[in-house]
């Protein structure tokens, strides 16, 4: 990929091989050193890179501290969530290799070098796993995330170790495969995988942020369990609604067939008073909900075809490289 680059009246194209994407919130304290140690490391790669910092949002000095450094910066209008946040700068990578982390400098920028060098290993996907993360912690934290790997790991068939992790090393062609949603922050690997990439995962460096404190609690490790689902349905019927809800729709006509029936064997056989019986209501109800859900799955085929798939609100700045 490359990178239009004007030096008065001549337009040099410059090939961008690593992007860095970074999205921010109220971090004024640690933008600009992250910021710093990004383009000391990624200097001695001796590639050409780009530093995105994607601010979400900030209501602190944020705004006014990435404006003046080195790196292409992008402005969203309102707090939108870190994935978002993060699928924007994607979106508006250059670089053949993208790689994204935090920006509270839990993450190491020497990091990079290693998920940069295990992508030359074949791979298309190379995760960052913070092993030691929770270090005297064991009940409160490291359980439960040790669960909620384990459990995505068996729903998914993608065996990991930290999914949610946020630095990662991804192959350009394999991010263009996927429609970037919200619903794919702690499922991103399992989503790639899907789509035919080399997922693995490695060892990184982690430090407790220096400033602020994590939004990590117990309540985050429940909601695996609903992006868990949310995977499965994306993943089986994301593409094709209609089998869902038509599904579910069938089954409901079919259930209100077989209570006319047993109501048409009341009358009729038994001689039986069915209208004193919850029957008809439930017949009723069964139809209903079945035309409802074909409706919901024809909503559905139309809202997948013309649901944006990026934020449309931003001011980005080209910074000086």
């Amino acid at each position: 990929m490359t990178q239009p680059l004007s030096y008065g009246t001549i337009l040099i194209m410059e090939r961008i091989e690593i992007s860095v994407v970074v999205p921010v919130f109220n971090e004024e304290k640690s933008v600009q050193a992250l910021t710093q140690k990004l383009r000391e490391t990624l200097s001695r790669t001796g590639k050409t890179f780009e530093i995105i910092l994607v601010d979400d949002g900030s209501t602190d000095k944020t705004r006014e501290i990435i404006r003046t450094l080195r790196a292409r910066s992008i402005l969203l209008n309102r707090n939108y969530g870190q994935f978002t946040a993060m699928a924007t700068g994607i979106r508006k990578a250059h670089g053949e290799i993208v790689v994204t982390m935090d920006g509270d400098l839990e993450n190491d920028p020497e990091d990079i070098l290693k998920l940069i060098g295990k992508l030359g290993e074949g791979f298309d996907v190379v995760c960052g796993w913070r092993k030691n993360r929770w270090e005297g912690e064991f009940f409160t934290r490291r359980i439960p995330s040790l669960a909620a790997n384990k459990f995505i790991s068996w729903v998914t068939g993608v065996y990991l170790n930290d999914y949610g992790c946020n630095m990662k090393a991804y192959r350009r062609q394999i991010l263009e495969r996927l429609e970037l949603g919200i619903y794919m922050q702690r499922m991103i690997a399992a989503y790639a995988s899907k789509e035919g990439a080399k997922v693995t995962e490695i060892p990184i460096g982690f430090k407790p942020r220096p400033f602020g404190k994590s939004n990590y609690g117990l309540l985050r490790t429940f909601r695996v369990f609903f992006d868990v689902i949310t995977f499965h349905f994306f993943y089986k019927y994301g593409r094709r609604p209609m089998h869902f809800f038509g599904a579910v729709g069938f089954w409901s006509f079919f259930i209100a067939f077989l209570l006319f029936g047993w109501m048409v064997y009341l009358k009729f056989i038994k001689y039986a008073d069915f209208i004193k019986t919850p029957l008809p209501v439930l017949i009723g109800i069964f139809i209903m909900v079945g035309f409802q859900f074909i409706l919901m799955g024809l909503l559905a085929e139309l809202i997948i075809r013309h649901t944006p798939r990026e934020v449309e609100y931003y001011e980005e700045i080209n910074g000086e490289k």
